[in-house]
């Protein structure tokens, strides 16, 4: 199996979400195919930046046009080492998708490697992948994961929780322990 990733990518996916995974796992060696239902290779989907300000919630601003550089009809999931599943406002309608759900069942049941971020919890959510499993989310996911059986932990926004082969983070400020705790469910072994 060669060394690939796929990603998930909906319009107004987080931006940092999207791209900083995207390039430092590629900056790692991973090829990285980054795909949305509905979308070609080539095409591209609209990010929006979240931010935390001291708002209630966050706020959103617009980001870059992310470029997919595969096409979601011609996945083969075998083919793919892990997921990473960003969050931001994709999830929401990506979640609708059965055919994102029964991808995201393959690679749970599988057990390969998935990275879910902030809201990225709502497709896992309802692919019906976290029974039984402890993962974190941004918190107003959380009633989400618990009423699909999974145990939610709370964290601050740069931590990262990992569950077997699934890995966690609320949001991204937690990239850094994210994206390390990813590659080493990977099995990757990075030397300096």
């Amino acid at each position: 199996m060669s060394k690939q990733l796929l990603l998930l990518a909906g319009d107004f996916v987080e931006d940092y979400e999207v791209m900083v995974p995207f390039q430092a796992l590629q900056a790692v060696g991973y090829t990285v195919h980054a795909v949305c239902p509905g979308k070609a290779c080539g095409d591209s989907v609209r990010t929006a930046v979240h931010d935390f300000e001291g708002d209630q919630t966050y706020t959103e601003k617009p980001g870059h046009n992310f470029a997919l550089n595969a096409t979601f009809e011609d996945v083969q999931p075998g083919e793919y080492l892990g997921l990473v599943i960003p969050g931001g406002r994709a999830p929401e309608y990506l979640r609708l998708d059965a055919r994102v759900l029964n991808l995201v069942r393959h690679f749970a049941d599988e057990q390969k490697p998935i990275a879910a971020i902030c809201h990225g919890l709502q497709i896992l959510a309802a692919a019906g992948v976290l029974a039984g499993r402890t993962c974190t989310a941004y918190p107003a996911c959380a009633p989400e994961v618990r009423s699909s059986g999974g145990e939610f932990v709370e964290l601050p926004p740069d931590d990262v929780h990992v569950d077997g082969n699934l890995v966690t983070a609320p949001a991204w400020p937690a990239h850094p322990r994210w994206i390390a705790a990813f590659l080493k469910a990977l099995g990757a072994e990075i030397t300096l």
